[in-house]
């Protein structure tokens, strides 16, 4: 999200220094392409750029074009369609990696100022809101909306995208492994969550890329501190076997798009032998990621996180059932 936020600083600062800036907006991928649908950069007119929209040779291009288009005085709203293919008839990007991708190209005018403050304030606020491009220009409004880009000619199409945090990881247990953890997944766009019991814990109090932090006396408390929903993740990491045991129960029966337990095999047994022996059915608990992570061989607490970040980047990003 912070680097969103450089984007859109850029061209506020751009504007307030009276210097021309175009906005480059990728509004639909398809295949392999580079640059995935919501990508984005800012290209002013004296060299500064900030984002991207798939780098390489088209990147490149469309910089180039950026530029020259910011030496005319004329309002620019185009849409570019780039296919990465040398073979296609048209519209080709330079890039063989196959796929298409759509590109606006928008001069931001001086009208559009208080819109853009609007989106540095939500986004630096940690807000939600629905972005909204089209020929008529630059739009947005706080809240939350669906995401979607319909397009019936070049001069017809809309194009609205969410803005801010979708997805919400809670962190159970703020030890090494959570502070490293937090770390990949700030960079993830992740709102995230930290829960312990240990108010003096040196990693908790350390953990600057959690945007909230919570010291709980009580783990079964959390049941009704950490919702449910298709876009909350939980991974437990408390200091131990009986914590843990805890946070579990307190969350077993709620339903997430992601609940993951961190813990040697061992321990998962043993912990799952007895919910079973208690008559837990095995289709709840197999909703459970236990031991959490892809099995790479991590050992310390960076590539635990990184196994963690995977397995998670993977469910997020696999449809969801149902």
């Amino acid at each position: 999200m912070k680097k969103k936020l450089v984007i859109w600083e850029l061209i506020s600062e751009s504007l307030r220094q009276h210097i021309p800036v175009m906005l480059l907006y990728v509004l639909q991928s398809d295949g392999s392409s580079p640059g995935r649908q919501g990508f984005f950069m800012a290209v002013n007119a004296v060299g500064n750029l900030a984002g991207s929209i798939g780098g390489g040779i088209m990147e490149h291009k469309f910089v180039e074009m950026a530029r020259e288009q910011l030496m005319q005085e004329e309002e620019v709203a185009a849409v570019r369609r780039q296919v990465h293919d040398k073979s296609s008839p048209r519209d080709q990007s330079g890039m063989i990696c196959s796929g298409e991708q759509t590109i606006l190209l928008y001069r931001i005018a001086d009208k559009d100022a208080t819109v853009i403050q609007q989106i540095i304030h939500c986004l630096s606020q940690y807000k939600n809101g629905l972005l909204h491009l089209s020929p008529a220009g630059l739009q947005f409004r706080e809240g939350l909306g669906s995401s979607e880009f319909i397009m019936h000619s070049p001069d017809n199409w809309v194009y609205t995208e969410q803005l801010g945090y979708r997805d919400h990881l809670y962190l159970v247990g703020g030890g090494h492994c959570s502070l490293a953890f937090s770390k990949i997944m700030s960079m993830l766009e992740f709102y995230i969550h930290v829960y312990d019991n240990r108010p003096e814990l040196n990693t908790f109090l350390q953990n600057e890329c959690a945007h909230e932090k919570v010291i709980v006396e009580d783990y079964s408390l959390l049941k009704g501190m950490i919702p449910e929903g298709q876009h909350n993740y939980v991974v437990v990491m408390t200091m131990g076997y009986r914590s843990d045991d805890v946070v579990i129960r307190a969350l077993l029966h709620k339903q997430f798009r992601y609940l993951g337990v961190l813990g040697s095999q061992a321990k998962i047994t043993q912990l799952f032998e007895g919910y079973r022996a208690e008559g837990i059915s095995s289709q709840l608990l197999q909703r459970v990621h236990a031991p959490v992570g892809m099995q790479i061989r991590s050992q310390t607490p960076e590539e635990i996180a990184i196994s963690i970040a995977a397995e998670i980047i993977r469910e997020r990003n696999t449809p969801a059932s149902g």
